[in-house]
């Protein structure tokens, strides 16, 4: 059981501890400040949410701008590509429409250069091809840098065609036809009578009586027999008609194959054939006649004028055009 002192009844009652009185004026403070603290915080806490609205809104944006650019990017490197492609195709159908129009202008070059060699060949006409080749050269000026050989060989022959000696090659030939022509007209030195013998023998005047008459053509009859005559050849021997008439067309033969000869500027068969020719008339015909001398001297003439007759081509230009050629 629980005892409890005696309380003294004069002793005050105790009371309970209560805090200090604030001042009045200090109430209003209080609230305001409690007021712009509640209002800073929420104010803190819009801020926040604005601020993360707006961090997701960008990274959202940056996102689809991301994905924009790379498909732009994707875009851009396929159009590149494209572009590409068709730069490289142009490209090769460029080279290709070149490289069709150099070939077109090498056949060209070669036709042409072909049909001029033939020309100078045959026609021996070397002012014709020379005019080809400078018209070629003409051409070749502006041409690509790769038919510089070609243009080269051409300006070689041209050079060549300017100094080869310029002959009347149908001269030359018209010259040939007329000795070819009096042939047959040609005294033999064996021939027992001379053409100009028998004629004066026609014209001369029958005077005198008919013994006369009888007794000349009986002398002249056994002078055809017998007849002593002065042969200074030492080889010559005397021909038959036939033995004759073989000799002159062997000789019209080599004057003929001289022709062909010259117009084939064949230098070395032009030069046999008129040797053989020249050594036969001077072998086998009277030389102290004016048709047989005349005929030597135009052989001789054209013996010495035979330089002019080596054979032109136009070899280098078309083995610069075909190397080309091969080369592309």
């Amino acid at each position: 059981m629980t005892t409890h002192a005696p309380t003294d009844p004069d002793e005050p009652a105790a009371s309970p501890t209560r805090p200090a009185a604030r001042p009045w004026f200090l109430q209003p403070v209080i609230a305001v400040v409690s007021v712009a603290a509640v209002l800073l915080a929420l104010q803190w806490f819009d801020s926040h949410r604005q601020m993360s609205a707006l961090q997701s809104e960008l990274s959202q944006r940056l996102s689809a701008a991301d994905a924009e650019n790379r498909g732009t990017a994707e875009q851009a490197g396929a159009a590149a590509r494209d572009l590409e492609t068709r730069l490289a195709a142009l490209e090769a159908r460029f080279q290709e429409s070149s490289r069709s129009r150099d070939d077109a202008l090498i056949t060209e070059i070669e036709q042409t250069l072909l049909l001029a060699g033939q020309q100078l060949q045959l026609a021996g006409n070397p002012r014709a091809a020379l005019a080809v080749l400078q018209t070629l050269d003409t051409r070749l000026a502006g041409a690509d840098p790769a038919f510089g050989a070609l243009r080269k060989a051409v300006a070689r022959d041209v050079e060549r065609l300017k100094a080869a000696p310029q002959i009347d090659i149908a001269a030359f030939a018209a010259r040939l036809d007329e000795v070819a022509a009096t042939i047959d007209g040609l005294p033999l030195m064996t021939e027992p009578r001379s053409p100009e013998t028998a004629a004066a023998r026609k014209t001369a005047p029958a005077d005198g009586n008919a013994w006369t008459r009888l007794a000349r053509e009986f002398w002249h009859d056994l002078s055809d027999l017998l007849r002593i005559q002065r042969i200074d050849a030492v080889d010559a021997v005397p021909l038959a008609p036939s033995q004759a008439y073989f000799l002159r067309e062997t000789l019209r033969l080599r004057l003929l194959g001289a022709r062909v000869a010259l117009l084939a500027r064949n230098d070395k068969s032009y030069r046999a054939d008129l040797k053989a020719a020249r050594d036969w008339l001077t072998r086998y015909f009277d030389a102290r006649s004016e048709s047989v001398a005349a005929a030597l001297a135009t052989v001789r003439q054209l013996q010495e004028h035979a330089a002019g007759i080596d054979p032109l081509d136009l070899a280098g230009s078309l083995d610069a055009v075909r190397a080309l050629r091969a080369r592309r």
